[in-house]
């Protein structure tokens, strides 16, 4: 059974897609997938997504998966187009319907948006296992970051998205709705009863002063003893404590508010107005 995993990096974001390859049957699932997007013209393209498609063209793969780790506030998801260009089925966390509630009131979302998650095509239960080739992907319920993220075990590999970064950049903001840093807490210590050299891919990295290179992969072990915010054995009222002063400090992600909308839908666009194009609103005072 040989698998290949390769990352593709969307610069503007920081965000981190993966391609993972089961060469046997020639079967593929993305990860993460992004979709560019210029907040100040409205416009988004595809530059990033084309060249995974491109590479499972070449390599004549069968998309099996696009599986998101949550519903993310800091990029567009390119699941939609992803889908209509190779097929397969957008996966996500049961609990997505949780966040669709929450951000459909906010964005006074009308009768078209189903907030039951209608958009993707498999809600995923913790534990759930899906099969692509000769391979097993295990679905783990990670909550914290969002009430409805998940992460994604398939061998020695887990995909994390925004539960935690590199050992010297920390951990994931808990204070978007439905956050909560005492469960993330919680969802990094499943993690960490992983055995040690399961390698932990990020969907984020920014480098830090001292590091200036950008990285995509750890191990359990390495975050365990390192990691700055939750590492060396660090007690839960102390990471809780931790992230609840640090989320005090945060800004809001500059593509919250637009990318939340498309992620919700699964990568499409809201529904067109009466002249046919699609508007993102801007609710004021609400945050």
């Amino acid at each position: 059974m040989t698998l290949t995993i390769e990352h593709f990096l969307e610069a503007d974001s920081n965000t981190f897609s993966y391609l993972v390859t089961d060469t046997t049957s020639n079967s593929c699932v993305v990860i993460d997938p992004v979709l560019n997007f210029d907040a100040a013209s409205g416009t988004t393209s595809t530059q990033t997504i084309d060249a995974i498609v491109e590479r499972i063209r070449l390599q004549q793969s069968e998309l099996r998966y696009i599986l998101e780790t949550h519903v993310h506030a800091d990029h567009v998801t390119a699941s939609a187009y992803l889908k209509q260009q190779l097929g397969g089925q957008v996966a996500i966390g049961e609990r997505i319907t949780q966040v669709q509630q929450v951000f459909g009131e906010l964005f006074h979302c009308d009768e078209r948006f189903g907030r039951d998650g209608r958009q993707f095509d498999l809600l995923l239960h913790d534990e759930q296992e899906l099969s692509f080739g000769a391979h097993t992907i295990k679905v783990w319920h990670t909550p914290g970051h969002t009430p409805a993220c998940v992460s994604y075990l398939i061998g020695n590999n887990v995909f994390v998205g925004d539960t935690i970064f590199m050992p010297d950049f920390g951990t994931a903001r808990c204070d978007f709705p439905g956050g909560d840093a005492h469960l993330l807490y919680q969802s990094i210590q499943r993690l960490f009863s992983l055995p040690g050299d399961t390698i932990l891919w990020m969907c984020h990295d920014y480098g830090t002063a001292q590091r200036k290179e950008l990285q995509w992969q750890t191990t359990v072990a390495a975050e365990e003893a390192f990691n700055i915010h939750v590492g060396g054995g660090k007690s839960a009222d102390e990471f809780v404590a931790m992230r609840t002063a640090r989320d005090a400090t945060l800004s809001m992600p500059k593509l919250l508010l637009p990318s939340v909308q498309i992620n919700m839908r699964a990568g499409h666009f809201p529904e067109p107005d009466s002249n046919g194009v699609s508007y993102l609103k801007l609710p004021l005072n609400q945050f």
